[in-house]
């Protein structure tokens, strides 16, 4: 019998940073009910919607971010979607051939895919006929909105969609 290394059946996975600058371990949520639905960490998958365009956008985006602020571009996103996320919407209900709208509460899926497309839509129209790059309108909207500043399009309609929904209560 020979004595022969073997490999040990779990092995410690590398520090794996985003970008190759970014570590995912400091990021926190502080909303508990999109701790499920934020993941900051990354995607092991085939086909998980990673186009070339957009990555490279996000990391100059991430990259203006972290000059700007400072600080951790993910913590900075993370904060932006609990902003900029609605909590209360409304809805159209339907009785005996009259439409009335009606307050509801935002489940928090929706909420992080209503924010995401929020900070999205406010990024394209800020770079829309303009000469700052769309990487560019995408960091300011990501920072103003993390800092619940009302000059972000995200935060203005997240507001604007509470106020409609309060008056429907």
């Amino acid at each position: 019998m020979s004595d022969w290394e073997t490999a040990p059946a779990v092995t410690e996975t590398p520090d794996i940073k985003l970008f190759g600058k970014w570590s995912t371990d400091d990021v926190q949520i502080n909303d508990i009910s999109l701790q499920d639905y934020i993941a900051v960490k990354e995607k092991y998958a085939k086909n998980n919607g990673k186009k070339l365009m957009t990555v490279r956008i996000v990391k100059h985006a991430f990259e203006i971010i972290h000059l700007l602020t400072g600080e951790n571009p993910l913590q900075v996103l993370v904060n932006a979607i609990i902003n900029s996320g609605p909590r209360e919407d409304s809805t159209r209900i339907g009785r005996a051939g009259t439409v009335r709208r009606q307050a509801v509460d935002v489940s928090p899926l929706r909420r992080v895919n209503q924010a995401i497309w929020l900070l999205c839509t406010g990024a394209r129209e800020a770079a829309f006929r303009n000469i700052k790059t769309i990487a560019e309108c995408l960091a300011d909207e990501l920072i103003n909105a993390a800092k619940g500043s009302s000059n972000s399009y995200a935060i203005k309609k997240k507001d604007e969609l509470e106020r409609v929904a309060k008056s429907n209560r």
